[in-house]
């Protein structure tokens, strides 16, 4: 019960590793709050949490909203009475070159990835101040690492959140705030089910290039990759700050990319 009395907001958590880490998250003892632009989605993720014996908030929300998103942290807070924790994982990935992805997609990209994370700290962090701190956790990549085809703006993101941790980590340290990114390599998620059914010719060979490329031999589970928030969400990590844990299984290191 790692994350016991603490309360904490996840994004993106209609399914995959936002669903994960909430489950996990209610598991350990936190009061979870969970958004997604999927309705249905969000609200299975929220059976699931009550199965976990825990108190939860769900709400259907369109992060680039800010408006709907300052409103739902406030909700939150007068649900729970106080704010620990956030994780901002909810994100899109179309796949493209830059020269083929539309601008609206590209603004998309960046509201959703970027700007979301950075609107949901700013409301955020006044809650954390005032429950005597907390911890702040974006969800990054490897993809801000690398560079790869077809997801450039996307990766652009990524390494902007590691950016944007690093500062805010500098701003919030005072107030006892954490802010730290995780960038998982390949996870076995429906992001992953999704890219294999849309882009590759035999999904099958394709499955097994991404489990070859991690120097571990396979791609991540979505546990593994929960398991490293709990740990910055808790006291266990309270000497971390600023900081990137790469839970990619050396991928980063060895930076191929998958051609089938």
């Amino acid at each position: 019960m790692r994350l016991n009395g603490k309360v904490a907001i996840i994004t993106g958590t209609g399914d995959g590793i936002g669903r994960g880490i909430a489950v996990r998250f209610a598991r350990e003892g936190a009061s979870v709050a969970v958004c997604d632009v999927n309705g249905d989605a969000v609200a299975e993720t929220g059976r699931l949490i009550k199965t976990e014996g825990r108190p939860v908030f769900v709400e259907t929300l369109d992060i680039t909203d800010h408006a709907g998103v300052r409103a739902f942290v406030d909700r939150v807070v007068q649900r729970f009475g106080r704010l620990d924790i956030l994780v901002n994982n909810a994100a899109v990935m179309p796949v493209g070159s830059i020269e083929e992805q539309d601008e609206t997609v590209m603004d998309r990209i960046v509201r959703v990835n970027l700007v979301a994370p950075a609107v949901f700290s700013k409301y955020c962090a006044p809650h954390m101040r005032r429950s005597g701190g907390g911890s702040i956790l974006h969800m990054a990549s490897v993809t801000g690492h690398n560079g790869f085809p077809g997801v450039a703006l996307y990766g652009a993101t990524k390494g902007g959140l590691i950016a944007l941790a690093r500062g805010q980590a500098m701003e919030l340290a005072p107030y006892g705030i954490r802010v730290n990114t995780v960038s998982p390599g390949t996870v076995d998620s429906p992001m992953l089910h999704n890219f294999i059914r849309e882009h590759a010719d035999d999904p099958e060979a394709a499955r097994r290039a991404f489990d070859a490329i991690h120097p571990i031999g396979r791609v991540a589970t979505i546990d593994e990759v929960a398991s490293v928030f709990v740990f910055l969400a808790s006291d266990e990590a309270s000497d971390i700050t600023a900081a990137d844990i790469r839970c990619d299984g050396g991928f980063s290191v060895q930076g191929r990319q998958p051609r089938s």
